[in-house]
């Protein structure tokens, strides 16, 4: 048994703090939360580790990231490229192009960010050629990972296909399962790329195998234009008179939605997932349509993501819940509104609760899975310390200040530094990963990159 000493957000359902605390770990569980002293008394053999002055927290979650594509080529799109030339002109041209090699590498170096940034749970977004090689770098990173596939059949492109074509590839994906941290879910590439017999026979199979399932929509106004010349109607009221909208599903994005949008997603339960820095990077008009506080305020289900390394860029969920924080504070001129502790919420129980796993992860509980985050209050940034660390977390530190993880009880990141893969002695595959990926995709051809 391990015991992990710090002030303890245990973010249950009282939302305690407790100063000098202290997470006892049996095996990949939580055994014991409480003051250091009791802890250590009922366990006097076990190992502890940690101090008084540190922050325990559990894992964080990203709802919504794209592990391959991107990464590769990571902050290499120039970010004043007009609406959709980003996505069609680059980012699938450089999908095309993946190699089983390439996603693999891909996820790792991702997954590995992300850890050392706190989060423990990633949800992919529904964009992996090789989901078994990605799976492979979620089980050597040691990190907890739901996988998504591609699935479209509308628009040439790469791995479209037709209807029973595609849903058999998420069938296949469903099916595999390397571990206990590995999982999977029908994914959908969304917009206005999905059929109606697709959408529809998706969401048949994601209720048959019990599964979640997501997709994009929304991000900015072309797919309410799409759906109001093909339906009539706009996007969610249409997908809701087809049965697809439920608890299951996990819409990625949802900016740009109307009152009545609003209704659908919090009557049929169904979750928004928030890239904050993916709508603000790429201009899609957050700042004038931040219904995500309108659904957070009416108690709809919501989570946070980083999306990708060209869109979100960094994957640091603590950026993502500081600037969603500052855009509620911001919408109605009103600061009282939404703060630092309800963007913890999103990060870790309220957004495990939206995506359907905070009967194992999301607070410090016995009996949940110890995944934990460990942030070093002796660094710089947080001296002097705040009365209200969560406050300080969010609003004064990011992910640097984390020290130690631990996934599922397992040390993945120790003194900062991850413990399963050496990234470092990736660093020269990633770059030729990423030059060859240019050359066969004839990417960047014209871009304006600076001579460095």
């Amino acid at each position: 048994m391990r015991i992990i000493r710090g002030t303890v957000v245990t973010m249950n359902p009282g939302r305690d703090i407790i100063v000098d605390g202290a997470v006892a770990v049996h095996g990949s569980t939580i055994a014991e939360v409480g003051s250091f002293d009791r802890v250590q008394l009922k366990h006097p053999a076990a190992t502890a580790t940690g101090s008084a002055s540190d922050l325990i927290l559990p894992g964080y979650l990203n709802g919504h990231q794209h592990l391959t594509g991107d990464r590769l080529i990571q902050s290499s799109i120039p970010d004043d490229l007009p609406p959709g030339e980003a996505i069609f002109t680059w980012v699938v041209p450089v999908h095309a192009e993946h190699s089983g090699d390439d996603d693999e590498l891909s996820a790792t170096l991702t997954l590995a960010e992300s850890l050392t940034n706190g989060i423990t749970t990633t949800f992919e977004a529904g964009t992996i050629a090789h989901p078994n090689r990605v799976a492979q770098a979620a089980e050597r990173v040691r990190s907890r990972l739901t996988i998504g596939t591609w699935g479209w059949d509308i628009e040439h492109g790469p791995f479209t296909g037709a209807v029973d074509e595609v849903l058999d590839r998420q069938s296949a994906a469903l099916d595999l399962v390397t571990g206990p941290l590995v999982s999977s879910w029908v994914s959908l590439v969304g917009h206005d790329l999905m059929s109606d017999d697709l959408v529809v026979g998706a969401t048949a199979l994601a209720r048959k195998r019990d599964v979640g399932m997501t997709f994009h929509l929304s991000p900015s106004t072309s797919d309410n234009e799409s759906y109001l010349a093909r339906t009539s109607t706009r996007p969610l009221a249409h997908l809701n008179s087809l049965g697809v909208l439920g608890p299951h599903l996990a819409i990625a994005h949802a900016v740009h939605i109307n009152d009545d949008e609003v209704d659908l997603l919090i009557d049929q339960r169904t979750s928004v997932v928030s890239c904050p820095w993916a709508y603000i990077r790429l201009g899609q008009g957050l700042s004038r349509e931040f219904r995500h506080l309108d659904l957070w305020r009416r108690g709809g289900r919501l989570a946070l993501g980083c999306d990708s390394e060209n869109a979100g860029d960094m994957v640091d969920g603590l950026r993502s819940a500081a600037l969603f924080a500052g855009m509620a504070k911001d919408r109605d001129l009103d600061p009282t509104v939404f703060g630092a502790h309800d963007a913890l919420e999103l990060l870790t129980i309220r957004g495990a609760e939206a995506l359907g796993i905070d009967d194992q992860v999301g607070s410090i509980e016995v009996g949940k899975q110890a995944d934990l985050v460990v942030h070093d209050r002796s660094r710089l940034e947080w001296i002097p310390p705040s009365p209200d660390p969560v406050l300080q977390l969010i609003w004064g530190s990011d992910g640097r200040s984390v020290r130690e993880v631990f996934v599922a009880g397992e040390h993945v990141v120790a003194d900062g530094q991850l413990q399963t893969v050496d990234v470092d002695a990736l660093a020269d595959d990633a770059v030729a990963a990423g030059t060859a990926l240019r050359t066969r995709s004839g990417i960047g051809a014209t871009a304006r990159w600076p001579q460095l």
